[in-house]
């Protein structure tokens, strides 16, 4: 295959050039995206469900199943109460590994205040009814604190563990960034829960005083993309500032640095903090964009449906260039990245391998769409 590629830098400060990998785009195309279903107002997450249906969430704050039709169903009854506004609403979902036999979903959202003057990310759990019209047995496992009153960074995405313990990331809210750096806060975090908003009691911080238990790393921006890779491992991209996306593999107690080391600027320009990149006892991502790319979504390929030279690939999704990142991995860095939905420049606000082994994607518009990428 022929590739037209241009570079892409992954290291730039100041406007100085450090490291560049080439970001190439096919010239011919491998892939030809399907539209599953349309008419979806800024759909957020998508799970699959038995027969090839899907759940879908939607900003504005309803839940819908779509059928393998793509026929899209009325919104689903029982949700909790939804500060939508801004980046807030109802934002990922998840479909238990045991689905099939307890019908349960997990899903996170803006969640208000009593005065509705404050909100933070929530995640909830409940099961889908037998006719999938309505939320049962709705309870609220875990919830940031503080509440601030903030429309942004509200962070959301879920993964389940295969130890069957849940992943959240958590955003710092915007104006709340020097609160990533404290442990008494959920605040630019991930935290790790049980299904039912345990605590594991292997969780790092459990024991230590001023410190969260629920809390297995800090020092996190935004993180809109996580999953766990085919080893286990958990992976989360999160937004930057003006520049600075990153790609990380958060490990238990671990700090990520933000925003005391960030490879970004302040948004119009200017140094965030002392201006500096590394600092001992912070850890370096694993990849970071300049100019941020804005990634949310993310999911490894583990299928063969696209060739050998797709499997084991990262993808990424882009709302700021509106493509797919295709991400070839080598010895546990980036090698190369390729630009796939390039032409439509719509806003890639999930990715998910489905059940076929085919990738999924959601476009996040006020028409949005559900596509499925065939292969050539």
């Amino acid at each position: 295959m022929n590739l037209q590629c241009s570079p892409s830098l992954t290291s730039f400060r100041r406007w100085t050039f450090v490291t560049v990998i080439g970001f190439c785009a096919a010239a011919a195309a491998q892939t030809r995206p399907e539209t599953v279903a349309a008419g979806l107002e800024n759909p957020w997450g998508v799970a699959f469900l038995p027969g090839g249906r899907f759940v879908v969430t939607e900003r504005p704050g309803r839940l819908r199943l779509v059928g393998a039709d793509g026929k899209i169903g009325a919104p689903i009854a029982g949700m909790p109460p939804i500060a939508a506004g801004g980046q807030g609403g109802l934002l990922d979902v998840l479909a238990d590994s045991g689905f099939e036999k307890n019908r349960t979903l997990y899903f996170c959202f803006s969640e208000p205040d009593a005065a509705g003057s404050a909100n933070s990310t929530a995640l909830a759990r409940a099961n889908l009814s037998a006719d999938g019209t309505r939320l049962e047995e709705l309870k609220i496992i875990f919830s940031q604190q503080p509440k601030v009153t903030s429309r942004n960074h509200f962070g959301c995405r879920i993964v389940e563990a295969r130890d069957a313990t849940l992943f959240l990331t958590l955003g710092d809210r915007f104006s709340r960034k020097e609160d990533a750096q404290k442990l008494d806060n959920h605040l630019g975090k991930i935290v790790r829960i049980g299904k039912d908003g345990s605590v594991p009691k292997d969780n790092p911080f459990v024991g230590k005083a001023g410190a969260l238990p629920e809390i297995w790393s800090y020092g996190h921006r935004n993180g809109q993309g996580a999953t766990l890779a085919p080893d286990g491992r958990l992976w989360m991209t999160e937004h930057g500032p003006q520049g600075g996306d990153e790609i990380n593999i958060p490990l238990a107690g671990r700090n990520y640095g933000w925003p005391v080391i960030t490879y970004g600027e302040n948004y119009g320009g200017g140094k965030i903090g002392d201006g500096i990149t590394a600092k001992e006892g912070m850890e370096q991502p694993l990849h970071y964009w300049v100019p941020s790319i804005a990634p949310s979504g993310m999911a490894f390929l583990t299928s063969d449906r696209y060739g050998a030279a797709w499997k084991g690939n990262l993808f990424v999704g882009s709302l700021k260039f509106g493509y797919l990142d295709r991400i070839e991995l080598k010895g546990g860095k980036v090698a190369a990245e390729h630009k796939l939905l390039a032409e439509g420049r719509a806003r890639i606000r999930d990715v998910k391998q489905g059940p076929d082994g085919l990738l999924y994607v959601l476009t996040d518009e006020a028409d949005g769409k559900l596509l499925r990428l065939r292969p050539n």
